[in-house]
């Protein structure tokens, strides 16, 4: 089969790495085009690429697929297969294959369409989450179900980690799905439009945390901006990231964004609703220590309101 895939993330390199395993090598990786990372602003090339390069297939990094010609994708494309590549693909480019554009959603659908499926279910609190192969349209996960498995969202479970158990997922149920979808056996059902929820793109600044939240939703914010961008706030002027935490019942005499020693290795903040307890959190430009050692150098935090 002649297939093309679109993909960018660890999440979408996952997938690659099964379909080469599973004799669907493609004949083409569309990937998003190499950018500067970290403090000292690497090029550094996406996941998916690097992935590529190793198994000799060819790559194409388009700043802009709208101004793609159809024709650059090559002739009698078979299938399209997407997983989280990062922009939208026109509809002059989906209708290229004969079998359409597949796209593998970590979501169950209509549920979370959108950018950040993975990282809403955790903010969302959901016990159930999973995967769907969708059949593109021109709207953002808009288009028919092919197939679609159920997946659990464990508890202390971080974006990270669910990423890469729904791409492992994924990965199955794509190269299940491909010669039944190849073979005429899937009859795709529309989705339900009227329960569609949706999550936006996640920015830096949405890292910020808000005492004026609740413990649990400040916690499961902190499991679910696990990698990026992570979760802070700011004290005597140093931006301070929490990295491990959990809620608690509230405490008594303490004012909103207190933050207070529940014992001599314990630093609790109080928020609208309980306790939230910090665990392990990182200074800027430091590495990431635990509650107690961050107490025996900063213990001037203690009756802190913390921004």
């Amino acid at each position: 089969m002649n297939i093309i895939f679109f993909g960018t993330s660890n999440f979408a390199k996952i997938i690659l790495d099964q379909l080469v395993a599973k004799d669907y090598k493609p004949i083409l990786v569309v990937t998003t085009p190499d950018k500067p990372i970290g403090r000292k602003q690497a090029i550094t090339s996406p996941p998916v690429k690097v992935l590529a390069k190793q198994h000799n297939i060819s790559v194409i990094q388009p700043e802009k697929l709208s101004k793609s010609n159809p024709d650059s994708f090559g002739q009698d494309i078979d299938l399209i297969i997407v997983a989280a590549y990062g922009k939208i693909i026109p509809k002059r480019i989906l209708d290229i294959p004969k079998y359409g554009a597949l796209n593998v959603h970590p979501s169950l659908l209509p549920k979370w369409r959108g950018p950040s499926p993975i990282q809403y279910a955790i903010l969302n609190g959901d016990k159930e989450t999973g995967v769907t192969m969708m059949l593109m349209d021109e709207q953002v996960d808009h288009g028919d179900i092919v197939s679609n498995m159920k997946h659990t969202v464990s508890s202390g479970m971080t974006t990270d980690k669910l990423s890469q158990e729904l791409a492992s997922l994924g990965a199955g149920l794509l190269v299940e799905t491909i010669p039944k979808w190849i073979a005429g056996k899937i009859k795709p059902r529309e989705q339900d439009h009227k329960k569609a929820t949706y999550s936006k793109i996640i920015k830096k600044e949405d890292g910020r945390i808000c005492w004026s939240k609740s413990a649990k939703d400040i916690e499961r914010q902190v499991r679910a901006f696990v990698p990026w961008p992570g979760s802070f706030f700011f004290w005597n002027n140093r931006r301070i990231e929490v990295t491990k935490g959990y809620d608690a019942d509230s405490a008594k005499g303490k004012k909103r964004g207190e933050a207070f020693a529940m014992s001599a290795d314990v630093l609790g903040v109080q928020t609208a609703q309980g306790v939230f307890i910090i665990e392990k959190l990182k200074l800027e430009g430091k590495n990431e220590i635990t509650a107690k050692q961050f107490l025996n150098g900063y213990g001037d935090i203690i009756g802190a309101t913390l921004d």
